[in-house]
């Protein structure tokens, strides 16, 4: 969908301009020009041929505008809050006052730096996502607490790698007991308070409970995972309604007939095309799927956003100017995000960011629990740390959960296949890149003390801190790489074939440089590089009925 920056004078044709003077003046002519008259009116009898007008289109606003002679308009996508919708806008839409327009439909809130600032074109984007139980919104009295002050009742961190390769979608349960730390926030006044924090309560509380903003759901989450976030999302429960509404309805699938009066969802089994209040049963319905439970619904959730993603990627949306402009006004109206972002133009080069993605590449998952021990009767559940830890992990490194760009990570995994030398053999170079004190000289005593690294040096700190601990060396130091990739815990990624360099003694040696990824000596630098089992997710290109 392409409009011009502003919108053109009508084009359409007006009645044919009298040439009387009674026509120009609007009194009679006098008598001596009446054969005059008929004689221009003669000659006009056969009308000389005239050029044709091409009627335009007319824009949203009822006028018609001329065509451009070169579109600026470009594609925008947002992803909404709690529904995770992906947004499609049109930059600098019917000029200025459009423009405008759709920033005065955005509400933001302060992050109180609880954020990174703001997402970057070269590193991967962490984006909340939240959706409240706030009954606010025409037509929503029927659902949710009536004294909620909006609570985080359905959360999602999108993670999308920094190649824009892959991404990941981790739903955080509402009733996940956790700790929720001090949060400064910003009050009306522009002063700003700290919200103490509270232990052992149900994550849902992060936002609402104490007049919490969604910033304090941002450190929460930080807290939980280890990952910074860039920006938030929020939205209510008017954001499932308008947006599916404004892409026709979302293709969902049920493997069985569902009547939940707590929901008012009334479905057969077989596949539907839901929107509206419908469409807001189905990804609020709990009861009637799976254990009855929060992550049964979390499953219903993740289906439906996967169909919503489908559906606004495909053509039928993408080429329909009604469907942009829907889809532009129940976006921004539906959000309230960050105050770093709270510009249509902010949010369209986030979206060009996040366009990159192929749908196929992202994958739903949920964070492992493990019903609360603490509780004769479950309704509540805890962390469970020996799976949660490692999918952070995997989250943190960028390794995707569905199989991307297999080649390529087969070339690199290979640096890690073949013989391994003998610890007493390898010959290694340490240099502090990671920020830390004393990270090389520890690194050094615990490779000779633990490891029998004995033919190791440290060099002091590296010429610049870096991001990622890398390994370089000569093709006939090979063996000795694979070695200390095994001891050390180093993913492929972090071997640099090249050249070696000489060590004090004139000989031949790899070059080991802390990166920011390290951590303790001893302690593995990388990444699992599968997600462990039993975890549950689902690819956003696949489709899963509802059991």
């Amino acid at each position: 969908m392409r409009l011009s920056p502003s919108a053109g004078q009508s084009t359409v044709p007006g009645p044919r301009r009298s040439t009387s003077r009674q026509g120009r003046r609007g009194r009679p002519a006098p008598n001596g020009d009446r054969p005059r008259e008929r004689e221009r009116e003669e000659r006009r009898e056969v009308p000389g041929q005239r050029r044709r007008r091409v009627k335009e289109p007319e824009t949203a606003g009822g006028r018609r505008k001329q065509k451009p002679k070169k579109s600026k308009g470009r594609k925008v996508l947002v992803w909404t809050g709690g529904s995770l919708a992906f947004l499609l806008v049109t930059g600098c839409v019917g000029g200025y006052l459009y423009y405008q327009h759709l920033n005065d439909n955005i509400n933001s809130l302060a992050d109180d730096g609880a954020g990174t600032g703001g997402f970057s074109k070269d590193r991967a984007i962490n984006i909340l996502l939240v959706g409240t139980d706030k009954r606010s919104g025409d037509g929503n009295e029927g659902y949710g607490d009536a004294g909620s002050l909006g609570h985080a009742d359905t959360t999602i961190l999108l993670h999308v790698s920094k190649d824009r390769s892959n991404a990941t979608a981790l739903s955080i349960p509402r009733d996940m007991i956790t700790d929720i730390p001090d949060c400064p926030t910003t009050q009306e006044d522009g002063s700003t308070k700290t919200i103490p924090g509270t232990k052992n309560v149900r994550f849902n509380e992060s936002l609402g409970q104490q007049n919490r903003t969604p910033s304090c759901t941002m450190r929460t989450v930080t807290k939980i995972t280890g990952i910074k976030l860039d920006h938030f999302m929020v939205a209510d429960f008017n954001a499932v309604k308008t947006l599916s509404s404004a892409v026709d309805g979302v293709d969902v699938c049920l493997a069985k007939d569902i009547d939940d009066p707590d929901s008012h969802l009334k479905l057969s089994a077989g596949k539907h095309t839901i929107e509206g209040e419908e469409a807001l049963a189905f990804v609020r319905t709990r009861h009637s799927v799976g254990t009855g439970g929060d992550l049964s619904r979390i499953e219903l959730q993740q289906q439906f956003l996967s169909s919503l993603m489908r559906k606004l990627k495909s053509n039928d949306t993408l080429t329909n100017p009604k469907k942009m402009f829907s889809l532009a006004e129940a976006g921004t109206k539906a959000l309230t995000v960050d105050s770093t972002i709270a510009d249509i133009m902010k949010l369209r080069d986030l979206g060009m960011e996040l366009g990159k993605l192929d749908v196929k590449n992202l994958s739903f998952a949920t964070t492992p629990v493990v019903d609360n021990p603490a509780e004769k009767v479950h309704t509540t559940v805890v962390l469970n740390e020996a799976k949660a830890k490692p999918l952070f992990a995997m989250m943190r490194a960028d390794q995707s959960l569905t199989e991307v760009k297999k080649k390529e990570k087969a070339k690199v995994a290979a640096r890690l296949k073949g013989p391994k030398a003998d610890p007493s053999d390898v010959r290694v170079d340490i240099y502090n890149g990671s920020g830390k004190t004393g990270a090389a000289q520890k690194t050094l005593t615990w490779l000779q003390n633990n490891e029998g690294v004995l033919k190791s040096s440290q060099l002091g700190n590296a010429s610049a801190v870096i991001k990622k601990t890398t390994l370089e060396y000569g093709s006939a130091e090979a063996d000795q790489a694979r070695r200390l990739a095994d001891i050390m815990g180093l993913p492929a990624s972090a071997l640099k074939p090249g050249k070696s360099e000489k060590n004090a003694q004139g000989l031949p040696a790899m070059k080991l440089t802390l990166g920011s990824d390290f951590k303790e000596a001893g302690e593995p630098i990388s990444a699992p590089s599968k997600a462990p089992e039993g975890i549950q997710k689902v690819e956003a290109d696949k489709t899963v009925c509802a059991k």
